[in-house]
């Protein structure tokens, strides 16, 4: 993301909506940039409530700062050093914003105020918003969260969205010093929580679900609607990593003791065993919306969504997700 990326015309547009002290011209304007600030919101907080809230936050800023807005940067530029900084303001005071230790034999934390973030929310262009898939998923973005705070921003400012280090360190209010050495040590972090993955966040990634993840996903929802504990064991490894947000307790688990761990807790029983799956997607990844009907209800109502993380045709990831009460999924309520 860098300045000449905006045209002319757009921040002369801007500088005269600031100008004209008009509220609803400035927030037309403003309003371009919703999709993109969410998702780097989304990036600091991993929560899609929070990331929404501060979104608005920024664009309340944005108006009451309107003067000090000089032409020095571009718009975008002045509102995610806006945005960035609501964040860092609500980090400091939301001391349940940080990962929990996991409560389980090793190390291991949680982050049990991660959120999914869905698809149909993000910027229309990728491209041009600079969303790689790598850095919406959600190990990007748990792995962000073990980040400090401050050291998340620089670290998000300059390896994923690109800027130069005089850039970060103005909009943070730092030195370039303190700026080179926070990235190089969150750059050290980040390799220890994502251990085999790309590191290069600002090069072009793919989009696109593979045939494998699809396939997967299908396959998924076929087990889960015909109560196949069999086919739901086949396509899990045994290594799988399975966590059902907001509750504690991340397991790394056996295929056939996470199966047998879902029947002891009471799934695929009577009065829990008539699903319907939808295939969605959230955080470029491929998801399934788990409807269940209970005894004498006439429909099946939504309950929980599993998102999967799929290496070599097996899914090595699950992270369960409450889905009652939460709209903004874009999910029907009932089927």
């Amino acid at each position: 993301m860098t300045d000449a990326r905006l045209p002319g015309a757009d921040e002369a547009a801007f500088i005269a909506a600031v100008r004209s002290g008009d509220p609803e011209r400035f927030a037309r304007i403003t309003e371009r940039h919703r999709r993109e600030l969410q998702v780097h919101c989304y990036r600091m907080l991993a929560n899609y409530e929070d990331a929404q809230d501060l979104t608005q936050e920024t664009f309340l800023r944005a108006w009451n700062k309107r003067e000090s807005f000089k032409g020095h940067a571009t718009p975008r530029t002045w509102l995610y050093r806006i945005a960035t900084n609501a964040c860092l303001d609500f980090l400091e005071k939301r001391k349940d914003r940080a990962p929990l230790p996991s409560g389980l034999p090793g190390p291991g934390f949680e982050v049990l105020y991660l959120q999914p973030y869905p698809d149909r929310m993000l910027p229309e262009d990728p491209q041009e918003s600079v969303v790689a898939r790598e850095t919406i998923e959600l190990a990007f973005i748990v792995a962000v969260q073990h980040l400090p705070p401050r050291q998340r921003a620089v670290f998000v400012l300059r390896d994923v969205l690109g800027w130069p280090a005089s850039k970060a360190a103005e909009a943070l209010e730092l030195t370039v010093a303190s700026v080179t050495s926070a990235l190089q040590r969150a750059r050290v972090t980040m390799r220890e929580q994502l251990p085999g993955r790309r590191l290069d966040w600002r090069s072009p990634a793919t989009h696109e679900l593979s045939d494998d993840e699809r396939g997967v996903v299908r396959s998924y929802i076929d087990a889960h609607e015909r109560n196949d504990l069999d086919g739901l064991t086949s396509l899990l490894r045994d290594d799988l990593r399975f966590v059902m947000l907001p509750e504690r307790g991340t397991l790394v688990m056996t295929a056939k003791d996470a199966v047998d761990g879902w029947v002891s807790g009471g799934l695929f029983q009577r009065g829990r065993d008539d699903w319907r799956c939808v295939t969605t997607t959230v955080n470029r990844m491929p998801a399934a919306a788990l409807y269940l009907r209970t005894p004498g209800d006439l429909e099946h109502r939504l309950f929980t969504m599993a998102v999967l993380h799929v290496v070599d045709g097996k899914i090595a990831e699950l992270t369960g997700f409450d889905a009652t009460g939460k709209p903004w999924l874009g999910l029907p309520p009932t089927l």
